[in-house]
């Protein structure tokens, strides 16, 4: 599928992207997009995305059966970066975790949504059922971008992580039940 995979879409904003997979000469382009993040929007990611050495590793390693990762663009530029994280056996086999980074710029534009329904999209061709992410409950907009998306708020945890002041914060849980929420 990664071979094939590319599209071209258009924003709510008129301006156009194009959708495909990371590939390993994407590196110093992926660098960029992520050291350009704010602080506070990078502090929310699962790595240290302003290190060299992990975007390198990312692209030295990429195994499309694990995590699919598929990077937005605006002519040359990456504006958004959505992976698929996927167990392959055990109890959560049907379940795929989403993460997602939009370009400040591009918020507002729809680029988050349709970032999250091109994964839900790959989720159900790969036969995933469910799909699974992590927000902080103080960035609504996100979770309004997710529940666009077809997700749903689960559980609030309380004061499980820090924010960049070190104070404790919520994070929310929302799941996207695939079978319900789409019909492919």
């Amino acid at each position: 599928m990664e071979k094939t995979y590319l599209k071209e879409c258009k924003l709510k904003d008129g301006s156009v992207v194009l959708l495909r997979p990371l590939v390993a000469e994407d590196r110093e382009g992926l660098i960029t997009f992520f050291q350009s993040l704010p602080e506070e929007l990078r502090l929310y990611l699962r790595h240290d995305v302003t290190d060299a050495n992990i975007i390198k590793s990312w692209t030295e390693n990429i195994d499309y059966d694990h995590i699919f990762p598929i990077l937005a663009f605006a002519g040359e530029r990456i504006v958004g970066d959505v992976s698929l994280h996927r167990i392959p056996f055990g109890w959560k086999r049907h379940i795929g975790t989403v993460r997602v980074a939009v370009d400040p710029d591009y918020h507002d534009k729809g680029l988050g949504t349709l970032l999250i329904h091109e994964i839900v999209e790959l989720a159900s061709e790969f036969g995933l059922e469910k799909l699974w992410a992590e927000l902080p409950l103080e960035m609504p907009a996100a979770i309004a971008v997710f529940r666009k998306a077809g997700f749903s708020s689960k559980a609030v945890v309380e004061g499980l992580v820090k924010d960049l002041h070190g104070r404790n914060t919520d994070v929310v849980i929302m799941v996207c039940d695939i079978g319900t929420q789409y019909d492919f």
